[in-house]
C-alpha cells in the first residue's frame, strides 16, 4: 500500500473544501486541492466512484463501461497527476488503438461502406482515397488548420469566463475569431471534405456531446483532430480504472472520499456557502465543489431564491442534449468482425437526426458498438465477448414512455447488432443489462435523461453556461460537464483545473503546484 505523501510546508492550510460527487471532476479537483495541503472530502452517493466514468463487473465475469469508452487526450490528466506527484502511466495501462475505430456507412439496398480511422496519417489518406479520392488533400489542411485553431482556443478552454468583460483580452479575442461561431461543424468541414460520408467521419464526434454535427458550434471539429493527433486509447480492465486511479491517488494525498453518502442539501449562511448535509449532519466546509448533474442537483441542492441566473424554470428551459438507449451483452463466443470502436452511420442519419431533436425515437437509427474484447481479454470470460451497445434517442423532455418503448426499441437494437456480423446473437447472450432515458434520470441521476448534461450551443457556452464559480452564491464551485469549458473527460478534467484555481485564489492558497515524492511503492 502506498503511504501518504508528505507535504512540502510546515504551515499547512487548514481550509475544509467538501466535493460533492465523485465522478471525472470531483475526483480530478480532489486530487489538485488535496496535493495543495487541503482538507477535502469528496461525498458519493453511489457505492463506487466514478459516477458515469465506472466499469461494472457481472458475476459472470463481463466488464463493462457505463458510459465513456474512448480515452482521449490524456496530457491533461498526465498533467494533473504529475501535478501530485505521480505518473499516469504507472496507475493505469492505456493502449493506443489501431485502427482508433470503424465507421460502417448503409447505403441504398443494404449495402455498407467501411472506413477504418488509423492514426498513421498516410494511411489514414489512403482510406480516405479509397472512398473519396478528391477528399484527400483536405486531410492535411484539416490537421493543420485545427492544430492552430486549437492552439488560439486554448485560453477560452483553460480559463474561468464568469462574465462578459473576461472575453475581452487579446488572447481570449483571438480564440473567438478561431471559433467562427456562425458556422456549425459540419459547415466548418465542408471546407475540407466535399463527400458527407468523410464530413460525417470528422463529425461523428459531436456525439460526445450529444450534439448533432449540424448544430454543434464549428469550435468542436477539434474533437476529431484530438484523435488523429494524439490518438484513441483503451484503458485495460475498462475506462473505470481511470477513475478508481485517481480516487486512490486523491486518498494516498489525504482527501477522504465517503461512499454511499448522499447530499441532502448545501448549507448556506445568507448567500455564502458553509458546509453540506449528509445522513441528517451538517459538515462545515470554507468551500463547496459541487460535481452532481447540474440540472438534477442544483434545483434540489440550492434553494431557488439563490439563483437568480439559474433558477428552477432557467433550469427548465434550458436547453438540453440527446440522451441514449444502452445495452450491455454478456455474449458466449467471438465476435471476430466486431472492431474495438464501432459507429454505424444510418442512410437515414440526417433523418436520425432531426427524429432525436423533434423527440422522435429513431425508427432506424444510427449506433454505437463497444467491442473492447477485441483488445482486452479481461474484459470478458474466456471465449466470451462483452458489447455495448449505445443508440442516441431523445431526451425525456419529450416525454417517450420507456416501459412501452423497451420491448420493441431492443428488438430493433438487437437487428442492428446483427446487421453489423453477430450472427445467433439473441440465443448466445449470457448477460444482459439494459438502461433507458428513464433509467439515466431515475438511476444515475441524470437531469431529463440528458446523458452529455447541457447542451453546447452558442447561448450555453462561454460566460452563458454555469460558472465555475457560480456566481449566484459565495463559496460554492463547479465541476463537470455542466459547466465550462464542457462535456468530455480532457474538457472536464481541464474544468477541474480552472474550477480549483478560483477555489484555491479565493481561499488564499499559495499559486504555485506544492511538489511531492510519491512514497515507496
Amino acid at each position: 500500500m502506498n503511504a501518504p505523501l508528505a507535504a512540502p510546508f510546515v504551515n499547512r492550510p487548514r481550509q475544509h473544501v467538501a466535493v460533492i460527487g465523485a465522478g471525472p471532476g470531483g475526483l480530478a479537483a480532489a486530487m489538485i486541492l488535496a496535493a495543495r495541503g487541503l482538507k477535502v472530502t469528496v461525498f458519493e452517493k453511489d457505492p463506487v466512484v466514478g459516477g458515469r466514468t465506472r466499469t461494472m463487473t457481472t458475476p459472470e465475469g463481463y466488464r463493462f463501461d457505463l458510459g465513456p469508452t474512448f480515452f482521449l487526450y490524456p496530457r491533461i490528466l498526465g498533467e494533473i497527476f504529475a501535478a501530485c506527484g505521480a505518473r499516469l502511466e504507472d496507475e493505469i495501462e492505456m493502449i493506443k488503438l489501431d485502427p482508433q475505430y470503424r465507421l460502417i456507412f448503409e447505403g441504398e439496398g443494404g449495402s455498407k461502406a467501411v472506413l477504418d480511422a488509423v492514426p498513421d496519417h498516410v494511411q489514414m489518406e489512403d482510406a480516405i482515397r479509397a472512398m473519396a479520392p478528391q477528399d484527400v488533400q483536405g486531410f492535411r489542411r484539416f490537421m493543420a488548420d485545427n492544430k492552430v485553431k486549437l492552439e488560439a482556443f486554448r485560453p477560452i478552454l483553460e480559463n474561468p469566463i464568469l462574465s462578459p468583460t473576461d472575453l475581452f483580452t487579446l488572447p481570449m479575442l483571438k480564440g473567438l475569431l478561431r471559433m467562427r461561431p456562425h458556422l456549425t461543424v459540419d459547415q466548418d468541414l465542408r471546407r475540407y471534405f466535399s463527400d458527407q460520408r468523410i464530413r460525417l467521419a470528422f463529425s461523428f464526434q459531436t456525439k460526445y456531446l450529444g450534439m448533432s454535427p449540424f448544430r454543434c458550434p464549428s469550435l468542436f471539429t477539434i474533437l476529431s483532430y484530438l484523435e488523429y493527433e494524439h490518438g484513441v486509447f483503451h484503458v485495460k480492465g475498462g475506462l473505470g480504472g481511470v477513475s478508481t486511479a485517481m480516487a486512490r491517488m486523491a486518498e494516498r494525498l489525504g482527501a477522504e472520499i465517503r461512499l454511499n453518502a448522499p447530499i441532502e442539501r448545501i448549507a448556506f449562511a445568507g448567500r455564502r456557502a458553509i458546509g453540506v448535509e449528509s445522513g441528517g449532519q451538517h459538515i462545515s466546509a470554507d468551500a463547496v465543489v459541487m460535481n452532481a448533474d447540474f440540472a438534477h442537483a442544483m434545483p434540489q441542492l440550492v434553494p431557488d431564491n439563490l439563483r437568480r441566473k439559474w433558477s428552477d424554470d432557467k433550469i427548465d428551459k434550458a436547453a438540453y442534449s440527446c440522451s441514449t438507449f444502452m445495452l450491455y451483452l454478456g455474449i458466449e463466443g467471438e465476435c471476430p468482425e466486431i472492431a474495438h470502436h464501432n459507429v454505424l452511420l444510418s442512410k437515414e442519419y440526417v433523418e436520425n437526426i432531426h427524429q432525436i431533436e423533434a423527440g422522435v425515437i429513431p425508427s432506424v437509427p444510427s449506433l454505437y458498438l463497444h467491442n473492447p474484447s477485441a483488445t482486452d481479454p479481461t474484459m470478458a470470460p474466456p471465449g466470451h465477448t462483452a458489447l455495448y451497445l449505445l443508440v442516441p434517442v431523445p431526451n425525456l423532455r419529450f416525454g417517450a414512455d420507456w416501459q412501452k418503448e423497451l420491448a420493441p426499441f431492443r428488438e430493433l437494437a438487437l437487428q442492428r447488432i446483427e446487421s453489423l456480423g453477430v450472427p445467433n446473437l439473441r440465443e448466445r447472450i449470457r448477460y444482459e443489462r439494459v438502461v433507458t432515458p428513464q433509467d439515466w434520470m431515475d438511476n444515475y441521476a441524470v437531469g431529463y435523461g440528458a446523458t452529455f448534461n447541457l447542451s453546447h450551443k452558442i447561448r450555453q457556452m462561454l460566460h452563458w453556461r454555469p460558472g465555475n464559480r457560480f456566481q449566484d452564491t459565495e463559496g460554492l464551485y463547479l465541476v463537470g460537464g455542466g459547466t465550462h469549458p464542457g462535456s468530455g473527460l480532457p474538457v472536464i478534467y481541464e474544468g477541474a483545473r480552472i474550477t480549483t484555481r478560483l477555489v484555491m485564489d479565493d481561499l488564499g492558497v499559495p499559486a504555485q503546484p506544492a511538489q511531492y515524492a510519491v512514497a515507496a511503492q
